[in-house]
Order: C-alpha cells, then sequence, then structure tokens
C-alpha cells in the first residue's frame, strides 16, 4: 500500500471461504472495532464483490477499495478495505 492508503486496524484472510462467511466475519470485526477504524479484507469467492459493497452501503460502512488482484498462482482473489461509520 502507498502512503495515501489508510492503515487497516484488522485484517481478515477469508480466502477459501464461500458466501456468507466472508461478510460474516466482516460483520463481527466490524461489530468490535472503533468507528472510523478500516477492516481489510482478501477474499477468492466471487459474491464478495457484491456481497460487500451492499454491506457497507446498508450499515452506512465506506468501502475505500474494491480491486481484484491475483496470487503467486494466477487464481483470482478480491481486496477490499472498509472503514467503519
Amino acid at each position: 500500500m502507498s502512503a495515501m492508503d489508510p492503515t487497516p486496524h484488522i485484517q481478515l484472510n477469508t480466502r477459501g471461504l464461500r458466501c456468507p462467511e466472508p461478510v460474516m466475519m466482516l460483520h463481527q470485526a466490524i461489530r468490535k472495532s472503533k468507528s472510523g477504524d478500516v477492516v481489510e479484507v482478501f477474499a477468492t469467492d466471487n459474491s464478495t464483490s457484491w456481497d460487500i459493497p451492499k454491506f457497507c452501503t446498508h450499515l452506512g460502512h465506506e468501502l475505500l477499495l474494491q480491486e481484484e488482484l491475483f496470487d503467486e498462482t494466477g487464481n483470482k482473489e478480491f481486496h477490499y478495505l472498509i472503514k467503519k461509520g
């Protein structure tokens, strides 16, 4: 991450987990964090690409980053930064 990016307070590795587990883990992490904290999520489930933005919109959190990456073996994964509202 560059110096302009917010530093995550919590990092979630949900790689290999299927819906609804990544969003449930995010929900728990957000609940335990303070307003303004940033949660970083790494996922491999395609459904997170629409579930996490909807989660943020519905609950009033800010989706700072949503990107698709490729791991060292060429598999697609998703990367998110969510700021608690």
